[in-house]
Parts: C-alpha cells; structure tokens; sequence
C-alpha cells in the first residue's frame, strides 16, 4: 500500500549525509522550541571553566568535550536555522556527490569541530581577560568550510547570494566569505556573532 505522507521527491533525493545534516538541524530546532529556553544550554559550546567565575549568573554552563559537534546542531533563530541550512543544501550536495558519504562526513564534521577549537579558544580569552562568558551556537563554521571547498572544486560555477540581484562564481564568493571573516575575527565585532567559528571553519576547510 501506499503512504499516505511522502517527503518531497528533491529531498529524498539529496544524498544521505546531506540530508541527514539538514533534518537532524530541523528536529533539533524544533525540540529547543518545545523544551523552552536553556534547556539545551549544556550542549551549547562554552568557553573553559565558565561556571567556576562566581561572578557570572548560575545559570552559565562550563564547556564539555561533546559540545565541539553538538553546537552545531543548536540554532539561535529560525532565521539562523534556515540559512545555514540553505547553504548545505546549496554547496553540501554537490560536494557529497563528488566524494561520496564517508569523505564528505569527515570534512563536514572536521570544519564543525575546527570551527569549534576557534571559537573555543577566542571565548575562553574573552572570559578570562574581560569576565565574559560567550557560548556559540550554529552550523555555520560547517557552512564556511563547505563555501570554501565548493569555490575549489567549482570555482566558475555561478550561484545567486541573497540579496544581490546577480549571479557570481563560486570562487568569487569564497574569496568573499574567507575576507569577511578574516576581517572580523581579526578586528572583532559586538553584534553577538561568533566570528572566530566562521574562520575557524574556512581554515579547516
């Protein structure tokens, strides 16, 4: 017999990592909806011995060794979730296809955890010379990694940047995206972004 719900057929046709990525991100999201806000605090990357600053308020979390592949499956926003998840579907597919399951895994989850140790690093600096405690949520140093790959291995491919009214090549946005987040890793930024993730993904990548 048939069933009675179907995903759609360009979905179930994305290959399998791909596509696990993708609804691993949405079931997750949708469970940080319904647990409430800081229920997932413990699997958020934080900066070493956050929770040891009396200073800080109780509800702060210190960072553990899972938390270098579980943030990414966390998102701030729907806003968040959906773009990062975009950019899989747009550059994660391809890249799949052209190594295979296992190869495409490794480097997704090496950026992820690259992005990690950078982020990981800036924070804990933040904490201990300015009693800051930042934790880092987002798919997106995964996302800078896959940017990356796909300007080397399709480098004239042209695809459309939301909202720029124009194609350019994939080369020319990787040569984009690795500048600004050169530019605020370095200079830093105090709009709440984990920059230092973003670099951390492009130089794993």
């Amino acid at each position: 017999c048939e069933p009675l719900m179907r995903p759609p057929r360009f979905f179930a046709m994305l290959p399998r990592v791909t596509r696990g990525v993708i609804v691993a991100c949405f079931i997750v999201y949708l469970l940080q909806l319904a647990a409430g806000r800081g229920a997932f605090d413990a699997f958020a990357l934080w900066p070493l011995g956050a929770s040891d600053y009396e200073t800080l308020s109780n509800d702060v979390q210190t960072f553990m060794p899972w938390q270098l592949m579980t943030y990414s499956f966390l998102h701030g926003g729907f806003g968040h979730l959906f773009f990062n998840m975009l950019a899989v579907l747009m550059f994660g597919a391809q890249l799949e296809h052209l190594w295979g399951e296992r190869k495409f895994a490794i480097y997704w989850f090496a950026c992820v955890v690259g992005a990690g140790v950078c982020q990981l690093a800036m924070s804990t600096w933040l904490l201990s010379s300015q009693n800051i405690a930042v934790s880092a949520v987002g798919a997106s140093g995964g996302v800078y990694g896959l940017i990356i790959a796909f300007g080397m291995k399709f480098p004239d491919q042209k695809v459309a940047i939301f909202p720029l009214p124009m194609l350019i090549t994939a080369r020319t946005l990787a040569i984009v995206f690795a500048v600004v987040a050169l530019f605020y890793g370095v200079f830093g930024s105090n709009d709440g972004v984990a920059h230092f993730a973003h670099l951390g993904g492009l130089v794993t990548g």
